[in-house]
């Protein structure tokens, strides 16, 4: 498995040039969004997960409901039997007097019944049941909008990552682009003998470091939206259509959020409403149980009163009863074992409790932190944009006075290296106020914070 995964990888890298396996598609961000919401085969799976859960609500609470059971049978076997106890574990007992001696001649019989059974009353156990049911379907429910809450940060960030590939390959082209231009000019001035000839020679040599940084800045792109496309689950190439997210800045509106209604939060919370609701069930299991019973049935027998033996005179019923009663049960030797099974609960609990708090801590710090980097990445895009406009007037200036012999190639290509790395920079500082956003939506447990920013 390791070397087919390097096989691919090698190959993803080697083959970047080759034709695209899939069709290219144009999609925004909250289309991408919907799309990965709908598709994810994860999210389905939980979606069914949650249904079963509901549908679990269903079957506890038919137990409540009287069972009625409806039998027949008909069977061949000898008739002797023996007065006396014995434990029937593993024996299938024959009924009847104790016979006079050893008769393996076979008879049939038959026997036939409706029975009722109901736990009318368990003082709260059903109920507890029911409550343990309910609090697992929530949590259920709860995870999946945990899971779709990541799913959805996870596609946005990938859009956002597949953004800045574009951008990083643009920049790239332009790179080449200007080299090409002063590759050109060189060839002119060492035409006329105002540059010397070696500067072509090297300029060509900065041509193919350009078309090499652009050929990684593809194969990154690609990289970038095959990544996306499996989120979205989609045999195509995303195209990103929200292209301004890079040349614009995020506002951060003032949102008081509450932690309690991060998904997060909630689904933490839910794990400990279930492990409340467990205790609970345990402590109703040691109760009594009031059971209600009815009956009607009918036997047959191919022994008859007087002895004589008519083997399938046993087939039809010769012999009708019925009978009614209440069942009170106690488990005396239960609480020991529900004391014990409680302590076992009581831990699960608190373990749940400090997973909450420890939730609620996390939280609270990332808020911090995304603050912070909110307001850096701000000040971060500022000054790149100042650095930027310092590499273009460096660059137009240096350019012009390489074409009249005041300096050497050397200092012309190292101002190029530095405006490269400016736009670059600067796309970088976009990308990171966006997602410095992204982070605040996420700790908030809020996407539309992200969301109601693109225009």
């Amino acid at each position: 498995m390791l070397f087919l995964c390097q096989l691919l990888v090698g190959l993803v890298f080697s083959n970047h040039t080759m034709a695209q396996g899939g069709t290219d598609t144009p999609v925004n961000l909250r289309s991408a969004v919907e799309i990965a919401d709908q598709r994810h085969h994860l999210l389905n799976a939980r979606r069914y997960e949650v249904k079963a859960a509901t549908k679990n609500i269903d079957v506890i609470r038919y137990i409540k409901k009287p069972a009625i059971d409806a039998s027949y049978q008909a069977n061949l076997a000898t008739a002797n039997n023996v007065t006396g106890l014995f434990y029937p574990d593993g024996i299938l007992p024959i009924s009847g007097p104790p016979s006079y001696k050893n008769d393996f001649t076979p008879v049939a019989g038959s026997a036939a019944s409706v029975l009722l059974n109901w736990q009318a009353i368990t003082f709260g156990q059903q109920n507890a049941q029911i409550d343990v049911s309910v609090a697992e379907a929530n949590s259920k429910r709860l995870g999946l909008e945990q899971e779709r809450f990541k799913n959805k940060l996870e596609v946005i960030s990938k859009y956002l990552d597949v953004l800045l590939a574009f951008e990083t390959q643009r920049i790239q082209e332009q790179n080449i682009k200007r080299v090409e231009v002063n590759l050109k000019q060189s060839k002119v001035l060492s035409t006329t003998g105002i540059r010397p000839g070696v500067d072509t020679a090297l300029f060509l040599s900065e041509l193919s470091k350009a078309k090499v940084e652009w050929l990684n800045a593809n194969r990154g792109l690609e990289t970038e939206q095959w990544l996306l496309a499996q989120l979205m689950v989609i045999d195509a190439l995303p195209i990103p259509t929200d292209t301004s997210l890079l040349h614009t800045l995020p506002t951060l509106p003032f949102v008081d959020t509450f932690l309690t209604t991060h998904p997060y939060i909630q689904f933490a919370q839910s794990q400990m409403d279930v492990s409340r609701s467990k205790e609970q069930l345990l402590k109703k299991s040691y109760l009594p149980k009031l059971t209600l019973f009815g009956i009607a049935f009918a036997r047959g027998s191919g022994v008859h009163a007087n002895g004589d033996v008519k083997m399938l005179d046993g087939l039809g019923l010769s012999r009708f009863n019925y009978g009614a009663g209440v069942q009170l049960v106690f488990p005396i030797m239960k609480y020991g074992e529900v004391k014990k099974q409680l302590q076992v609960q009581n831990l699960l609990t608190e373990a749940a409790k400090e997973t909450l708090l420890e939730s609620n801590t996390q939280l609270l710090a990332q808020q911090r932190i995304a603050a912070t980097t909110f307001t850096s990445s701000l000040s971060i895009v500022a000054e790149t944009g100042r650095q930027l406009k310092s590499a273009q007037y460096a660059f137009n200036a240096m350019q012009t006075r390489y074409t009249t012999g005041l300096v050497n190639l050397s200092d012309l290509v190292q101002v190029q290296y530095s405006l490269l790395q400016a736009e670059l920079d600067v796309k970088t500082a976009y990308w990171n106020a966006w997602k410095a956003l992204l982070l605040q939506a996420g700790v908030k447990g809020d996407l539309n914070l992200f969301l109601n920013e693109i225009k």
